[in-house]
């Protein structure tokens, strides 16, 4: 397999400036970090691990690189478990978080290894915990150009309430993934990104299919992860940041075993259909970028939204609140803007979600998704 060399490049356009966080930061005084980041712990009663799982699609060829005949995807499965000690699994690899520091123009803050020495919370291929068929899934996909690490403090939270959750990378997408033989796919698509208006649109179509292909792979007689047993095909959820959250809708649309999504902040280039969606799905957003009339393809998706729906805003939030890297930017000193920080925006993230999913996936009503919480006084719930 030929793996594209591309060259760094800073995404472009005003709406992907901050796409996956750390992105365009100001310069900093001092040179890079050497301190391990961290993310906060799960909160839910369970034990978590996680495992690598490779998995190959030989039904289509890469979309992005066509000479390619499969489509190649890492993901990523934390899930309970009932082991109490053990190796943690690693953020990202050397080379993936290498790739990404340089991808990103990182180098002044992190050092190139950084994102493969966070402090993770799941144990490395620890056994599941749980009956037969009886654990919902989640299905989560990053942001452009950002790694399914990103994601790590929601996936572990998730799976501490008795979830199974896979993280996808979207191959091809991002600056480095390694796959179990040490190839490394770099970013093709940053060569091709200029036209966001038809970009974007396929973009989505390409998360569509590798989602539906997961699900396959999970929910086959003979499951392609060990723990495959443990899912419940009849409850799937999928939530995503920036470009991941809104190709949600996409998946949802072609994909009818999804029951619920969530767009975390991610514009949606006017995807659904005049015929719309009925299953549940929310947009949790920032208050200064997506509240009503902020973003105009979230106006219009969301009045297509035909089932139960919530708009929901995060004040004091910037793009990146919603995933690892705003708590990554706390810990490194560098103000991205947020005036609600990472770690407050981790937990407003995690405990929205999990009502979400809870709500709709186990059928618990949540009251947090009705009406305002003291708990969350940033937390606005703009349009219904």
């Amino acid at each position: 397999m030929t793996m594209l060399l591309v060259p760094r490049r800073r995404v472009l356009g005003a709406a992907l400036a901050v796409a996956t966080g750390l992105a365009m930061l100001p310069q900093p005084a001092s040179a890079a970090t050497s301190d391990t980041l961290s993310l906060p712990p799960p909160t839910g009663p369970h034990h978590v691990g996680a495992s690598w799982v490779y998995m190959k699609d030989t039904s289509r060829a890469d979309p992005w690189v066509p000479s390619e005949p499969a489509r190649e995807l890492m993901v990523t499965m934390w899930y309970p478990t009932d082991a109490n000690h053990g190796t943690t699994i690693q953020y990202e690899t050397p080379a993936e978080s290498e790739g990404y520091v340089a991808g990103k123009h990182l180098e002044d803050y992190l050092s190139p290894d950084s994102l493969s020495k966070v402090a993770t919370h799941a144990y490395l291929d620890a056994p599941p915990a749980g009956q037969p068929h009886r654990l919902p899934l989640v299905v989560l996909s990053p942001g452009y150009t950002a790694q399914r690490g990103s994601l790590t403090s929601l996936a572990e939270d998730l799976a501490s309430h008795g979830y199974v959750v896979a993280a996808i990378d979207h191959t091809y997408e991002t600056y480095a993934v390694q796959f179990p033989d040490g190839r490394i796919a770099t970013c093709a698509t940053c060569a091709i990104d200029d036209d966001q208006n038809t970009f974007f649109p396929k973009l989505f179509q390409v998360h569509a299919a590798d989602v539906s292909f997961v699900l396959n792979q999970l929910t086959a007689k003979k499951p392609v992860w060990s723990g495959g047993r443990l899912i419940d095909a009849s409850r799937i959820g999928m939530a995503g940041h920036s470009a991941g959250g809104a190709a949600a809708l996409s998946t949802m649309l072609a994909d009818p075993r999804i029951d619920a999504g969530i767009d975390m902040d991610g514009t949606t280039y006017d995807q659904l259909p005049d015929s719309g969606l009925s299953r549940p799905f929310m947009f949790l957003g920032t208050q200064a970028q997506h509240s009503p009339h902020q973003d105009p393809t979230w106006d219009q998706d969301f009045s297509r939204l035909t089932g139960w729906r919530r708009w929901v805003t995060v004040a004091g939030a910037v793009h990146s609140s919603f995933v690892d890297y705003g708590a990554f930017a706390d810990e490194i000193g560098v103000d991205l803007g947020a005036t609600t920080t990472g770690l407050r925006s981790i937990e407003i993230t995690r405990r929205y979600d999990l009502a979400m999913f809870d709500q709709f996936l186990r059928h618990i009503p949540q009251p947090l998704l009705t009406n305002a919480s003291s708990c969350y006084p940033e937390v606005s719930i703009v349009a219904k």
